[in-house]
């Protein structure tokens, strides 16, 4: 495994991956939700190359947010990437990513500032000029990308059909634990009290999607219903079912003349103590859905 801290190492090192190449972008303090991502890479690499980023962007940090503290555990990355199969690494510091200010940046457009894109103004410019730089240096044919951060999927999916950049953007299921905590590094920061307060939000999920059948208010009473039953030691920011592709949001319209048939995402984002989490799930209406 090749570990590339500056671009001209990355650049020497691209040019001995074989093709195609997959890119898994991280901010690193890896786990087993990062493991099925760097599994489907290997997968879909198919006797090409894997390749990881491990870099906390500022950019998508706001002045209050945790990138003071965000856990930052390469040593114990790079041993998860070799294990995993990964070619490259590339870990370049702040200066190597942005060596000076970034006056040019990505627009994500409507859907950016809904759900986190209202409540972190500036994250999703963060999130997709860094994305968009990755791409431009480690030229990948395919992304991977987990579904946990369903609303950067889609922005991410947009930005390159909208920019021709001709990059495969591959979506990987949310990995949950037993207790149907959504995998994330800011688990990390959960003492064992709020580890069970945050189970409600995949209970809220769940109960949710089961009332499908009786249309979207149905969906969002009894996943705010579940919600509002752990009390005050879990602060809801949003519940929201939306269609990320337009960035309508079902609430936004009262639920009227919406048919029911597809799909629609069920998105949730709450704070448990001082930490900040968000889930989501995929709600399938059928045609009678109102």
């Amino acid at each position: 495994m090749i570990v590339a801290h500056t671009r001209a190492e990355l650049a020497e090192a691209r040019r001995k991956l074989t093709a195609p190449v997959v890119l898994v972008p991280t901010m690193g303090a890896l786990h087993d939700g990062h493991r099925a991502l760097l599994r489907r890479a290997r997968e879909l690499a198919d006797g090409g190359s894997v390749a990881m980023s491990v870099f906390v962007n500022p950019l998508q940090f706001g002045p209050n947010e945790d990138l003071g503290k965000y856990p930052r555990t390469l040593p114990e990355d790079l041993t998860i990437a070799d294990a995993e199969g990964v070619d490259l690494v590339f870990a370049p510091g702040v200066e190597d990513m942005y060596p000076r200010e970034q006056l040019i940046t990505v627009d994500p457009g409507p859907v950016g500032g809904i759900l986190e894109g209202a409540h972190r103004p500036g994250h999703f410019q963060g999130v997709l000029t860094v994305v968009l730089k990755l791409f431009m240096l480690v030229r990948p044919d395919i992304a991977v990308f987990g579904q946990k951060d369903a609303q950067q999927l889609a922005l991410v999916r947009r930005m390159t059909e909208d920019f021709a950049l001709g990059i495969r953007i591959e979506p990987v299921p949310i990995v949950r634990a037993a207790d149907g905590v959504a995998l994330s590094s800011r688990n990390k920061y959960l003492s064992d009290t709020e580890r069970i307060v945050a189970t409600a939000l995949s209970r809220a999920l769940s109960a949710g999607a089961a009332e499908a059948s009786r249309g979207p208010a149905a969906v969002l009473a009894a996943c705010e219903e579940t919600l509002d039953a752990a009390g005050n030691a879990l602060v809801t920011d949003y519940v929201e079912l939306v269609d990320f592709e337009s960035g309508l949001s079902v609430r936004d319209k009262d639920c009227e003349g919406f048919s029911g048939a597809g799909a629609a995402t069920l998105a949730v984002a709450a704070r448990v103590g001082a930490t900040r989490l968000i889930d989501n799930a995929v709600v399938r209406f059928d045609a009678a859905g109102d």
